[in-house]
């Protein structure tokens, strides 16, 4: 096992700016605006609610109304964090943690939106990785370990995969967020979900999901 660290940051990009990030595993999630991501000869314009993932240097250009990303990044313990070159960009750290990540079999960095209807409730269960999440709308009640927290839109909360989560999504407005996890490669194009309890396998489940990225990745 290797010591990682996942972090969020929350990047606001001026109208047209371009800016530079250094090489880094990472997904960069459009949450206003738009942009232009180039990286290893290739170019990808996104809109609001789309996403990059690479591990390239990546050059980004907002739009005429200029972009608010959401933007993970892997990095080995110890090692800086990507910083923004050549642009205008106001960062703000949002949350990092400690993961610690088995690359014998292979990883991937997968990015997805979970949508939940009015009172949706995720049932007890694990993932098989390592994740942060960011809340974009309504509201959600998040109890693990014991302790319950509660999420308002632009707070973030980090599941450590093999700890039981409980959730409670909003009864008066719907309810999403975004979220990057670390899994084995093997999952790839498959759920990460596991429910504790039997009974709960069959309960009706309302939230949808968005896969953005789901692409392996070298640590």
């Amino acid at each position: 096992m290797t010591a990682f660290i996942l972090s969020l940051h929350t990047d606001r990009l001026a109208p047209k700016a371009e800016g530079r990030l250094p090489a880094s595993n990472r997904v960069l999630y459009v949450r206003d605006g738009d942009m232009v991501a180039r990286a290893g000869g290739h170019a990808a314009g996104l809109a609001a609610n789309s996403a990059w993932q690479g591990g390239d240097a990546v050059t980004v250009t907002a739009g005429a109304a200029g972009a608010t990303l959401l933007r993970w990044e892997l990095a080995p313990a110890g090692a800086a964090t990507g910083a923004w070159t050549g642009g205008s960009a106001a960062t703000s750290p949002t949350l990092a943690h400690a993961v610690e990540l088995d690359a014998a079999g292979g990883c991937l960095m997968r990015c997805d939106r979970v949508d939940f209807p009015l009172g949706g409730i995720a049932y007890t269960h694990v993932h098989r990785g390592p994740g942060i999440r960011c809340l974009l709308a309504g509201g959600i009640r998040v109890e693990v370990g014991g302790k319950a927290h509660e999420i308002a839109p632009g707070g973030a909360w980090f599941e450590a995969g093999p700890d039981p989560v409980l959730a409670y999504a909003s009864k008066i407005e719907p309810t999403a967020f975004v979220r990057v996890m670390i899994l084995p490669r093997e999952v790839r194009g498959k759920s990460s979900i596991r429910y504790v309890r039997p009974e709960d396998a069959d309960q009706p489940k309302l939230q949808t999901y968005r896969i953005f990225a789901d692409e392996p990745i070298e640590l």
